[in-house]
């Protein structure tokens, strides 16, 4: 296993042969992901689609989260006009989500705790999800007055059916790993232990296999679904940036820094 030279200020990365792990390491917020982060994502996976010695990629998180999501206290506390603000974040959102849709390798992602909104949107962007039994995934985007993001209008109901993704997306449901697996939005749930004993073993298995058949049977696979990603990340970003100037929406999120600091 040799690691990067260069690592990202929210990522660990790690070569282990043609498997790359992309670990988001930023426990002391949760792995919560600002802007930078967003970024360090999106340069990650497009050097890694260009990069002919990787064959697969692998996303995971530091500790007990996957990730606690967005960094609303890092947008709050950003300088500058609040349209100039919005503008900037929605083009680096639009960006990485596109890097995931995109990515026309192996991707998959390991949930090893609970994801959060845009963590559990673009995780299930990738080819395969495995996850530990004590993880969920929950999207309040309704609760921050905001809206669905990270192709997730397209993916939820594609993934688990039109009327567990409006509860997901609507209703603020949580959704818990034995319940993914139900619905056949993760592959399989392991114990958190078996992580390194039994699934990572077989990640790197799947780093041998010939990786021009991946391409071409993903290619296959995503062949109806590509163009309709991008148009769902689209109208998801320029709706966010309505959404996060309207009154209901500055209102809730407010509402939720108060809780956060008094917790």
């Amino acid at each position: 296993m040799a690691s990067s030279a260069k690592q990202p200020a929210h990522l660990k990365l790690e070569r282990f042969g043609t498997v790359l792990r992309v670990t988001i390491n930023n426990p002391r917020k949760k792995n919560a992901l600002n802007r930078e982060a967003y970024q360090d994502v999106c340069d990650t996976l497009n050097a890694a689609n260009r990069d002919d010695t990787v064959n697969v990629v692998v996303l995971t998180g530091t500790g007990d989260f996957y990730s606690s999501g967005n960094d609303i206290s890092a947008i709050i506390a950003e300088d500058g006009p609040t349209e100039e603000k919005l503008a900037k974040g929605n083009t680096i959102l639009r960006d990485m989500v596109r890097a995931f849709i995109n990515f026309d390798k192996l991707l998959i992602g390991i949930v090893n705790g609970p994801a959060i909104g845009i963590a559990a949107t673009t995780v299930l962007l990738c080819d395969v999800v495995y996850m530990v039994d004590t993880a969920y995934f929950y999207t309040p985007f309704s609760n921050l007055g905001l809206c669905a993001e990270g192709g997730s209008s397209y993916t939820f109901p594609l993934l688990m059916g039109r009327s567990k993704a409006s509860e997901m997306l609507l209703l603020n449901h949580r959704m818990t790993a034995e319940e993914a697996l139900r619905f056949g939005v993760v592959a399989s749930v392991v114990k958190r232990d078996e992580i390194e004993t039994k699934l990572w073993p077989r990640v790197l298995e799947y780093g041998t296999l010939p990786v021009g058949s991946i391409i071409a049977t993903k290619k296959l696979l995503n062949r109806f679904h590509r163009d309709k990603l991008h148009e769902a990340n689209d109208s998801e970003t320029d709706m966010l940036s309505e959404r996060w100037q309207a009154d209901e929406a500055l209102e809730a999120i407010m509402k939720f820094m108060t809780r956060k600091s008094k917790m």
